[in-house]
């Protein structure tokens, strides 16, 4: 099995789904991923203007629905009406949670509201902590913004969280995170494959995205990455080895 290095697995998730196969962030691409066999799924979260935490990568919905209403500034009924695919984030807990899938959730920054959709995601994982527990998943909370980072682990210092790495600032996010993995680009750990090595050293978990091809998902395995993130789980499954 390509995907074992020290009896270890590497585990892969669906980036916003099966998403190389399906409308990204819908139902549908969740439902892909789990029939292509994912360990998890990834995916966006913004909140809408009425508070409703959804999955939405972009601040405007061109690409998705191809209207330029802006997430923060539509209620959840009025983005429904535009996109009736979209999902919010209890309706994938529901999905993760009664098909025992982890969850590596990313809060979007910069957004006016600050770090108000970390708090939001903080409450609805311990308003379903039990369920969460029972099923055995494991969730993450993963974002590019040091300080949405910070504010998770004054919340609750119990939820996992994962560092991303900008190209630019990646050494001075690394040294003062609090998180407990970090997340840097493919293209990254190809261009420096020592950074995984000082990743895996410093005891953090690395999780790294988006890893598509064959050989980056081969390379990934053999310098210990923990999790992959990936638009092709099927594709994932068979070039690690998994049956």
């Amino acid at each position: 099995m390509v995907g074992l290095r020290n009896n270890k697995v590497m585990k892969f998730y669906a980036h916003r789904g099966a998403s190389a196969d399906f409308p990204e962030h819908t139902l549908a691409a969740y439902l892909g991923a789990i029939e292509q066999g994912a360990f998890g799924f990834e995916c966006d979260i913004r909140i809408t203007k009425d508070e409703t935490p959804i999955l939405w990568h972009d601040a405007n919905m061109k690409k998705e629905a191809n209207n330029a209403a802006i997430i923060a500034n539509k209620t959840y009924a009025e983005i429904k009406q535009i996109y009736p695919a979209v999902m919010t984030l209890n309706e994938l807990l529901d999905l993760a949670i009664a098909q025992k899938k982890s969850l590596a959730l990313e809060t979007k920054h910069p957004v006016l509201t600050g770090n108000r959709v970390e708090e939001l995601v903080v409450t609805e994982l311990h308003r379903r902590k039990k369920e969460i527990e029972v099923s055995g998943i494991n969730i993450a909370i993963m974002s590019f913004s040091w300080f949405a980072i910070e504010k998770i682990k004054k919340m609750d210092p119990n939820i996992k969280t994962v560092m991303l790495l900008h190209e630019s600032s990646a050494r001075i996010s690394r040294r003062f995170t609090s998180a407990q993995a970090i997340g840097p680009s493919i293209q990254m750990i190809k261009k420096s494959p020592e950074l995984a090595t000082e990743i895996k050293n410093s005891g953090k978990e690395l999780y790294v995205w988006t890893v598509d091809l064959t050989e980056d998902l081969q390379f990934c395995a053999s310098v210990g990455v923990d999790i992959v993130m990936t638009n092709r789980p099927a594709h994932a499954r068979t070039v690690l080895g998994y049956p």
